[in-house]
């Protein structure tokens, strides 16, 4: 909650480096320019988290703000409250969903006509991701677009509580990008001292039979408070117009996935993904009506609680502006409440020139949400 307060004041400061912040600054510079993985193929071998020695949040917050203190500062973004009742007596889940943008993507692919070459070094730019994550302080963190797993998120965020796992895409674009840091994938964190690890799985999606570049990570976790078991899955599907039965293909494979590991939604479920999808697609039409019985917990937020938001991506390409509304939270209606949202930037927020800017580390907007049980219900876990 330190860390929480302190990032959501309007201004950076640059820290004084002490005795802690000079060891911390040490292990994240470590971290700033390390192409290992680009260069060996153990960038699928997980270092061990065993000897890395735990960093304090707040600690770790003022370094991020000493690398970025010539940048304006972030926007601030408040939770809406969603709760009909107080009924749960444990504390919240929440999760973090966000496609981060990979690095060698945003560098040497996705032609941000707008967005300044500065603001995307990833120098820079690593930092205003931590401090997104730090603002919030996930109990679950899905993330898609993932290129910096070994040399980053996972050292930092292990030293931080948290528990990871990273399934690459087979044929990432990434690898097309000179001084790639190997490919880009998703990844899954929780806090180790919130939950349990029951089952995990890495499942490559499949359409029309075929097997695809797309991925998702599902694992079943036990809550240590609760003793309530619950599944959560990322997944990142096929971009592009012109792929639309693509992705209703991916999204049906998925969905025969976690109806087996929920064993027909007995088990409850929270799927985060950017799903390269608007609402009226099929496939978010097969995850609204799927026997799994699930909601998408950002329409919460709308006056009626049945409209999606108006986009959680905003960027300009060389092929023009696009504003869409793509990214996700969903989850199982019967077992699960949504305690509240996180509200997301405004127009005037986001600004002229769109994202990523130096404001701002993606072209997608982060989606965070607190999740409760409902009472225990019979014949479910």
């Amino acid at each position: 909650s330190a860390a929480s307060g302190a990032v959501r004041s309007c201004s950076r400061t640059v820290c004084s480096m002490g005795t802690g912040t000079s060891r911390l600054y040490s292990a994240l510079a470590k971290t700033l320019n390390s192409s290992a993985a680009s260069q060996h193929p153990e960038y699928l071998v997980s270092p061990d988290p065993e000897h890395l020695e735990p960093i304090d949040p707040k600690e770790l917050l003022e370094e991020c703000r000493a690398v970025l203190h010539t940048r304006p500062p972030r926007y601030q973004r408040d939770f809406v409250d969603l709760r009909t009742d107080c009924s749960s007596t444990h504390p919240p889940i929440r999760v973090m969903q966000w496609n981060i943008l990979a690095q060698a993507l945003g560098e040497g692919k996705d032609n941000f006509v707008q967005c300044p070459v500065e603001a995307l070094k990833w120098e820079e730019r690593k930092c205003l991701i931590l401090e997104e994550i730090l603002a919030y302080q996930p109990d679950i963190l899905c993330l898609q677009e993932v290129d910096h797993y070994f040399d980053t998120f996972q050292p930092l965020l292990s030293r931080l509580g948290y528990q990871g796992t990273f399934f690459p895409k087979p044929w990432s674009p990434c690898l097309d990008v000179e001084h790639n840091n190997g490919p880009d994938g998703c990844a899954l964190f929780f806090l180790q001292n919130r939950f349990k690890l029951i089952n995990s799985a890495n499942i490559r999606l499949t359409a029309m039979t075929l097997k695809t570049n797309q991925v998702a990570i599902a694992q079943t976790l036990e809550c240590k408070e609760s003793g309530r078991q619950f599944c959560i899955a990322v997944t990142h599907l096929k971009a592009r117009t012109g792929w639309e039965q693509f992705r209703s293909a991916q999204g049906c494979d998925l969905l025969q996935n976690l109806q087996n590991i929920t064993q027909g939604a007995k088990i409850p479920l929270i799927v985060c993904g950017d799903f390269n999808a608007e609402p009226t697609e099929e496939v978010y039409k097969h995850f609204a009506s799927s026997s799994l019985n699930l909601n998408s917990a950002y329409k919460l937020l709308s006056a009626d609680g049945q409209s999606e938001p108006p986009y959680t991506t905003w960027k300009i390409r060389t092929s023009g502006e696009c504003r869409h509304t793509l990214d996700y939270i969903w989850y199982s209606k019967h077992a699960l409440n949504v305690r509240s949202a996180l509200d997301l930037l405004t127009e005037e927020q986001i600004g002229p020139n769109r994202l990523p800017s130096f404001n701002y580390p993606s072209d997608h907007l982060s989606l965070v949400c607190d999740f409760s049980f409902t009472e225990e219900p019979d014949g479910l876990l």
